[in-house]
């Protein structure tokens, strides 16, 4: 090959010179359908001072200029000698002596595509191949003018192209598959540069992302025969999200998990990025993705976004994940210590989905209002002894409960108890004092009469104290049993004391006198018995005095009464006493006019209901059965 190169060189070194005058042509690029024709314009020109020898010849070659590489030979004019896909294929159009080279080419194929170099031959030594060159492109559809880039909803121009290089053949363009188009505009067009003609037709129309991925065709047919072409092309739309779709808003239980969904309709493909409020979780590029969440906490309860965005534009959808859980634990006051009087909130507030319901209860009793807030009060007004106690706030939604409670002690001032009194017993007089107080409060006695204050077991008035919560109660017991009033009754004066930091109160104890109402009572009965004898007694005497004016000694006198059933009675003394004597294991003795007769027997009534019996000096019914009665006797 170099030693080719060598052998040319001074062969172009000559040329050089009048290559100024070798000139040829041609169009640099034509086309053709397959089958159809073309015709290669080509004019040449040659040096005027020279004279053909023979006329003047001229040869065209295929894919290379230089005879010495043997290239395929399309045409030659002075032989039918020619390559053998071009046979019976070629003819020159022009006429070479008027510098006319163009050329025929009939049935073109694909195989026929490539360059074509035109060869003048004017005799002896004037033999030049021209450089320029024309291109052949044999096409089997025709072409169609697509822009890089297809934006929605801006107007769009697909131009269809077909070469119209054959005179015998004409083409005619339609396009298919534009019924669904928004006012498709068809132009057609025939240009022609160089020599070289090309029919066109433009479809103008605006797409829309529905357009997205559909076919259209150009049609290319030529009248007279039955070649047909065609050409077909997908849309390729550019266009911003136009809808992300996401999983509708949902409640889960905490703990569990669950997966995400967005889907997303752009082209091209969109970078699809989730966040959770402003935190972003995850991206990729995709036209759809999932986002996986495991073991739920109610921290992760809120909106979800999905964003999509292709560089044409974003779009986001947002939905809510609701995460359920039982009531945490109240949050209540600490324990608390109060004054009486005062007032006091108790507070709580639990956190749940769905959000609790807050109940106070009081020892487990219901109080105050039930509320479905977020925080409940209760409000204390003017607390008094009785709001001691254990106080619970109770939240409870559908998922479950929870409490949590507190103390409220209420300190207050002592009170003295109903109970507190003195007493006489076996010992002598013993004093209960009995205080409810918070702080437990102090018991101390003292004795006006003798000044003394007790205040503890160290003394000789056998001092006792205890408490029982709020409570303390002190006893003494003293061996001298008071004075007599005038009235004989027995009098004791001691004082009680109780207090503790916020107040304290002295009273005097009084002397319960329970034998003297004893006495009273036996006294009472007493004298109702003497008075039903005394009645009896009359009664009896009556009866007498009628059964002798009426000389009737078989009639019972309870004939003569309304109540046949009548009881009668007798009235007997019992020699018993029921006095006791002081200082035996009674607590009470006998007080006020009584207290002279302490070692003398005192007679008491005693009634003695006698059933079915026959006495001496009864009275019989007049049928002769015998009257229940009641005998009084005195012992």
């Amino acid at each position: 090959m170099k030693g080719l190169e060598l052998l040319l060189l001074p062969l172009l070194l000559i040329l050089k010179d009048v290559s100024a005058q070798w000139n040829v042509w041609m169009p640099r690029d034509i086309s053709a359908m397959t089958n159809s024709c073309v015709v290669i314009p080509c004019s040449f020109t040659y040096p005027s001072g020279i004279r053909p020898y023979r006329g003047v010849h001229g040869i065209w070659y295929f894919g290379h200029p230089y005879p010495q590489l043997f290239p395929p030979v399309v045409y030659k004019s002075r032989t039918d000698i020619v390559h053998e896909s071009y046979k019976g294929r070629t003819k020159l159009l022009g006429d070479l002596t008027q510098k006319n080279c163009t050329l025929l080419i009939n049935n073109v194929g694909v195989e026929h595509s490539g360059r074509y170099y035109f060869r003048a031959d004017l005799g002896g030594a004037n033999i030049y191949t021209y450089p320029d060159f024309t291109k052949l492109q044999v096409l089997d559809q025709p072409n169609i003018n697509v822009p890089e880039e297809i934006i929605s909803d801006q107007s769009l121009d697909l131009t269809c192209y077909v070469p119209d290089n054959c005179p015998d053949m004409s083409p005619q363009i339609h396009w298919m598959y534009t019924d669904y188009l928004p006012n498709p505009l068809f132009s057609p067009d025939n240009v022609e540069d160089s020599n070289t003609a090309v029919l066109s037709s433009t479809l103008t129309f605006t797409p829309k992302p529905m357009h997205n991925g559909q076919l259209l065709g150009c049609r290319v047919h030529y009248e007279n025969t039955t070649f047909v072409y065609e050409r077909l092309i997908s849309l390729d739309i550019k266009y911003a999200p136009r809808t992300v779709w996401v999983n509708v808003s949902q409640e889960v239980m905490e703990g569990s998990s669950v997966v995400l969904h967005c889907d997303v309709d752009s082209n091209p493909t969109p970078s699809i990025t989730w966040f959770f409020g402003d935190t972003e979780l995850m991206s990729e590029v995709a036209s759809n993705s999932s986002l996986p969440l495991d073991n739920l906490t109610p921290e992760e309860e809120g909106v979800y976004t999905c964003v999509g965005d292709n560089g044409y534009g974003s779009m986001n959808t947002s939905m809510y994940l609701a995460v359920n859980y039982p009531p945490r634990e109240p949050w209540i006051n600490e324990s608390l210590m109060v004054l009486e009087g005062s007032s006091v909130a108790l507070q709580c507030t639990s956190k749940g989905n769905p959000m609790p319901t807050l109940t106070w209860l009081k020892d487990g009793e219901l109080v105050g209002t039930i509320t479905a807030e977020e925080w409940s009060v209760l409000e204390l007004h003017k607390v008094t002894p009785q709001a001691h106690g254990v106080y619970r706030c109770l939240a409870e939604n559908e998922h479950g409960r929870a409490s949590n409670s507190l103390n409220i002690t209420v300190e207050f001032a002592p009170v003295l108890v109903d109970d507190s009194k003195c007493t006489i017993v076996r010992e002598g007089v013993q004093c209960v004092c009995i205080a409810s107080g918070n702080p437990e409060p102090v018991i101390e006695f003292y004795l006006p009469d003798l000044n003394i204050t007790i205040n503890n077991s160290n003394n000789p008035f056998n001092y006792h104290t205890y408490s029982d919560g709020y409570t303390s109660t002190g006893i003494i017991k003293l061996q001298d049993k008071g004075e007599r009033g005038n009235n004989g009754d027995t009098t004791v004066h001691v004082h009680c004391s109780i207090s503790n930091m916020y107040g304290s109160e002295t009273i005097r104890l009084e002397l319960q006198q329970e034998k003297k109402f004893m006495m009273a009572v036996i006294v009472g009965t007493i004298g109702g018995v003497a008075v039903i004898a005394f009645i009896i007694a009359a009664v009896r005497y009556v009866g007498q005095n009628n059964k002798k004016e009426n000389g009737n000694p078989g009639q019972d006198v309870g004939s003569k009464v309304e109540n046949p059933s009548m009881f009668y009675s007798a009235v007997k003394k019992d020699k018993q006493s029921l006095r006791k004597k002081v200082g035996d294991d009674s607590d009470y003795q006998s007080v006020g006019p009584m207290a002279g007769m302490e070692r003398q027997e005192l007679n008491y009534a005693a009634l003695e209901f006698l059933h079915g019996r026959h006495l001496e000096g009864g009275f019989r019914r007049a049928d002769g059965d015998t009257s229940d009665y009641t005998e009084i006797k005195a012992k």
